[in-house]
């Protein structure tokens, strides 16, 4: 029952909305309202106008910089297809020297001297050892068989140990690939023109010079080689083009020049020495500085290695037996000799050839040790420490085919001031064999008596000469042997007055001595100047019998490859001087200042010698030249600025030297008789022959007696 205070149960569609109603989530009330708008909750405007700024900059690169990486590809592909079409075979490139090479080859056919852009052939990655061409690899470019031409990973890591080293992004280590460097080596393909360079050199270090600009066009002539020759012609070119020390290019002729074989035979410590010279090849050559070059190559060796191109046991054995020099290398011998046979040949065969030469020459390696060690010694147990003083030796035989040549203390160089031939002295009494060969040739006798004494000679134009002897003393009558054997200046003045100053020019002149010649009465004491190879050269004149000598040193001259050669020489024998009966009373003369005079220093204990001492005024100039029966030795001592020499004739350190040199020379050689008269024989009484019979003996023209009347005539005496 219902009614008013009762409560009416909810009807079924109540009931329905009320449960639905219980399901729906509450609504979330909106949050209070503080007053700030919806544009406050955004960034501030500053970062904005930044964000938008980057986002329009980032727009306008990548819009700029993808159309330039377009024109960049286009232009390094149209760079690169350019020098593509310009490449030659690589084969053309394997050879780009300039000019070609001198090798000289001792008397026994062994060289021994190179000079110019030496060449040894070609050799080709194939065929070189695997020990160099892995060496090389090692070295300059690990990553060469993968790279296509240039590595931005070399490059970075060599701007970054450059600067880290203080120096410019593009100064020191280059980060250049061998390929880039083959590029430099053919200079981007320009050839050399000498109308545009005033000589290779020059256009070598153009070529080497690294610029930003220079490096770019590197990068498209590299690729361009990469896709015209295969890795080993690439290789190839290198091995053959790279310069490698002592005028070698290339790794055929370095091996040849320094170890005296072929590349192709090389083992891995003489592999590495030969690649550790492409970073400094002057710096490391072994011809320098062995330890030097040897402590590189044990760098290269590592990094051999490191690479897997040598096992541990590998590295150790050639870590243990380090390359060597060949014994040409080693010696060093001849530069000065090469540097004369390079001046005496014909320009366009030597210095100036654009073909490879061989030169066989009359060089004797051993006779050049000889004179080298005697020279070594002496200056180091005989003159001081410090001293300044120079010598030159020359050694030939009695035809003037040259031996050994020294040119001055510093015997390992090349390209430096020979004394030997170049140095103009004064002879001093060196002279005075022509003076008296002038006399003999003229009918004078050894044996001829003459007076040394006080003489006085009025020069027109200077006055009164009176010469003095060296020991200011005067020793009267003697005999021309006397004289010449004791260095006798007043004799030798006299002398030369009777036989006339003109006739001793022209002997002296004939002999070999090719400049001016004094005109006053002095030419009999060597006033005049020459050289010390022309004054060997007139004495080998005097050993031969009396003919003039022309001193050589080039036997043979071949074009490499070719069996016939361009050019050969006989000898150095030439016209008569003096006859032979004078040139034997000579030697004789010359053999009394060795056995009793001022040249007993220079005497040799198994053999007979003939010389003549030379001092010069003020001890400027000492010489000693003298003769065996089978060699011709001259010495020369002296300061370069002419500055005197202390307490040093001819007699002494000159003719010590020339001993020491021939002790050695003459080893093992059986002593043979000089060429000269047995003066017993020669002295027997004339009488009861007439003149023609005289000289039909050979015998002298004139008898002693003449003499005195001559000088008597000229002098005043009676």
């Amino acid at each position: 029952m219902s009614g008013p205070g009762r409560k009416r149960p909810p009807l079924v569609a109540e009931r329905r909305v009320a449960s639905e109603r219980k399901k729906k989530p509450a609504r979330r009330k909106a949050p209070a309202k503080t007053g700030r708008s919806a544009k406050a909750r955004r960034a501030p405007w500053p970062v904005r106008l930044v964000r938008w700024m980057l986002r329009l900059v980032l727009r306008i690169f990548w819009a700029i910089g993808w159309r330039l990486a377009v024109i960049g590809a286009l232009v390094l592909g149209g760079a690169t297809f350019y020098y593509y079409t310009q490449l030659p075979s690589s084969f053309e490139l394997v050879d780009g020297r300039a000019r070609g090479s001198v090798t000289m080859l001792d008397r026994t056919g062994e060289p021994f001297a190179w000079r110019g852009d030496m060449f040894g052939g070609v050799i080709t990655a194939d065929t070189v050892s695997p020990h160099l061409k892995n060496a090389v690899v090692a070295t300059e470019d690990k990553r060469f068989y993968r790279h296509l031409g240039v590595s931005p990973r070399g490059i970075a890591g060599a701007i970054r140990i450059n600067l880290a080293e203080g120096r410019g992004p593009l100064e020191g280590h280059g980060g250049s690939t061998i390929t880039q460097q083959v590029a430099k080596l053919i200079c981007l393909g320009v050839p050399y023109d000498p109308d545009q360079w005033k000589n290779e050199a020059e256009y070598e270090r153009d070529c080497r010079r690294t610029t930003l600009w220079r490096k770019i066009k590197e990068v498209p002539f590299a690729l361009a080689m990469e896709a015209k020759y295969a890795k080993d012609e690439i290789l190839t070119i290198y091995l053959n083009r790279a310069y490698l020390g002592a005028g070698a290019r290339g790794f055929e002729a370095a091996s040849q020049r320094y170890f005296g074989r072929s590349a192709a035979e090389v083992d891995p410590a003489e592999a590495a020495m030969l690649a550790g010279l492409l970073v400094a090849p002057s710096y490391y050559a072994p011809t320098n500085d062995l330890e030097r070059a040897r402590e590189r190559a044990a760098v290269v060796l590592q990094l051999m290695r490191e690479q897997g191109y040598l096992t541990g046991d590998e590295l150790a054995y050639a870590r243990g037996h380090p390359a060597t020099l060949s014994e040409a290398a080693e010696a060093r011998a001849g530069g000065y000799f090469a540097d004369w046979i390079m001046e005496e040949g014909p320009d366009f065969l030597t210095r100036d050839t654009t073909e490879d030469v061989l030169i066989r020459t009359t060089f004797d390696p051993e006779i050049q040790s000889a004179a080298e060690e005697a020279l070594k010694t002496v200056f180091e147990e005989k003159v001081r420490e410090g001293s300044e003083a120079q010598a030159a030796i020359v050694v030939m035989s009695a035809d003037g085919a040259v031996r050994a040549m020294v040119g001055g203390r510093n015997t390992r160089v090349a390209g430096q001031f020979n004394r030997a031939t170049q140095a103009m002295r004064q002879t001093g009494s060196a002279f005075k064999p022509f003076v008296y060969g002038a006399a003999l040739d003229l009918g004078f006798r050894f044996d001829s008596r003459v007076v040394d004494e006080p003489i006085t000679i009025d020069v027109p134009g200077s006055g009164p000469w009176s010469p003095s002897n060296y020991t200011r003393q005067h020793y009267g009558e003697m005999s021309l042997t006397q004289a010449l054997a004791n260095s006798i200046n007043t004799v030798a003045v006299k002398v030369s007055e009777a036989v006339g100053r003109e006739n001793v020019r022209t002997v002296a002149s004939d002999f070999g001595i090719e400049t001016d010649l004094a005109q006053g009465p002095a030419l009999a004491l060597g006033t005049s100047e020459t050289t010390l190879l022309q004054m060997t050269g007139a004495y080998a004149g005097i050993l031969n019998g009396g003919s003039s000598v022309k001193p050589y040193g080039l036997v043979e001259l071949t074009l490499q490859g070719d069996s016939q050669p361009l050019m050969t020489v006989d000898g150095g024998i030439g016209e008569r001087v003096i006859s032979e009966q004078a040139a034997r009373q000579l030697v004789y003369m010359m053999s009394r200042v060795v056995a009793e005079g001022s040249g007993g220093r220079a005497a040799l204990p198994d053999r007979p010698v003939a010389g003549k001492t030379g001092t010069t005024q003020a001890a400027r100039d000492a010489w000693f030249i003298g003769f065996t029966a089978d060699y011709v030795a001259g010495v020369w001592m002296g300061y370069d600025d002419n500055t005197p020499l202390t307490g040093v004739t001819g007699g002494g350190l000159p003719a010590e030297i020339w001993h020491d040199a021939m002790l050695r020379i003459h080893e093992g050689l059986p002593p043979r008789p000089l060429p000269m008269i047995d003066p017993v024989e020669a002295a027997a009484p004339l009488a009861g022959l007439r003149r023609d019979e005289r000289r039909d003996r050979g015998q002298p023209q004139v008898e002693r007696t003449i003499l005195e009347e001559v000088l008597g005539a000229i002098f005043g005496r009676r």
